[in-house]
């Protein structure tokens, strides 16, 4: 008995429903993936004011990696992405200055950490930016767990020196800005390496 063959219309119909489930679940599988690479992976952070100039200006677009601190510390200078101690709902950016368990002093324009009497490297500062003391009687120490943080633009930056809560507490940092990439004629990294900018205290 031979068997009745379906329609080409009715096949052709079948194969259109299977390509289009096919191309849902892939969406689906897509915009799942982004949406974890989001959550645990990447941050992405559009910069909305002037404190991290020059180093990173307004507008500019920076991915930030939340997986840098799994395994190790924030270092001094790195570039950071946190939550904002005053108003946890916000997101800051800003430099790593104090780290946890440093003596901080604002002296002149420069900043001092333990006692040395040579002021940190600022090289990354706009070049008319200076380090104003803020709303705290120095020295300062920093808690541990804790770091002290400062915008490259220290002129008009609302940083640590400003804040009603003064330190940035290890668990609010949410990831280290890693790469900008936008705009376009300025795509790169942000973090330079630390061992460029630090100089170890003089010994007493």
């Amino acid at each position: 008995m031979k068997t009745q063959e379906p329609p080409k219309n009715d096949i052709r119909e079948r194969s259109g429903r299977k390509e289009l489930i096919h191309d849902i679940i892939f969406f689906v599988v897509l915009i799942a993936a982004l949406i974890l690479v989001e959550k645990f992976i990447i941050l992405n952070a559009k910069i909305p004011s002037e404190s991290m100039q020059n180093t990173i200006n307004i507008g500019d677009r920076v991915i930030g990696n939340r997986l840098a601190y799994i395994n190790k510390d924030p270092d001094r200078y790195d570039i950071v992405i946190f939550r904002y101690p005053d108003e946890p709902e916000k997101m800051l950016i800003k430099r790593v200055i104090g780290l946890p368990g440093d003596t901080i002093d604002i002296r002149n324009g420069d900043v001092f950490i333990n006692g040395s009497e040579t002021p940190l490297t600022d090289s990354f500062c706009s070049v008319e930016s200076s380090t104003l003391p803020g709303n705290l009687t120095y020295p300062v120490t920093v808690p541990e767990g804790c770091y002290f943080m400062m915008g490259d633009n220290r002129t008009n930056s609302k940083d640590s020196r400003y804040w009603d809560n003064t330190f940035l507490e290890r668990d609010d940092i949410l990831a280290e800005a890693s790469l900008r990439y936008w705009p376009l004629d300025q795509i790169g990294f942000v973090n330079k390496n630390t061992e460029a900018y630090y100089q170890p205290p003089e010994a007493e």
